[in-house]
């Protein structure tokens, strides 16, 4: 379910972006242009930025997810095979785990992918921060 969430912060982070974004963007008034080719190839790198960041931060996710999925359920599948053949797993009483310790890992892996949507969004405001008028008859 981790996953799952942290997919829907993700496109939360893309929403949060257009609605600064469409805030910004200004009709003509009196058939004079005041919204600038500048600002808006600033406003196209910012979606941009903040769709790619976000689409590399859910495979991040997607692939931590699915290989640790995997492998703690071949830990458990091992750990019970080797149970009923009469090891006890201790290797000189070093093993004092439960298991959770690669679930855990799993977990903090996914969060930090999760943080590269983060920066995405970061970029993005920046760069919807950017203000540029246009004089009269220009573009």
């Amino acid at each position: 379910i981790i996953p799952v969430v942290m997919a829907g912060v993700l496109g939360i982070y893309g929403l949060i972006v257009c609605v600064i974004l469409n805030g910004k963007i200004t009709k003509p008034v009196g058939g004079t242009i005041t919204y600038s080719q500048f600002l808006g190839f600033a406003h196209l790198a910012a979606g941009l930025c903040c769709g790619f960041a976000s689409l590399a931060s859910g495979l991040a996710i997607g692939i931590a997810a699915d290989a640790g999925t995997r492998a703690v359920g071949a830990q458990s599948a091992m750990a019970a095979s080797w149970k009923k053949m009469g090891f006890t797993g201790d290797a000189g009483g070093q093993s004092g785990g439960s298991g959770d310790a690669l679930f855990v890992g799993t977990v903090l892996i996914q969060v930090f992918a999760g943080n590269l949507g983060l920066y995405g969004l970061i970029s993005a405001l920046i760069l919807s921060q950017i203000d540029s008028t246009c004089d009269v008859g220009y573009y």
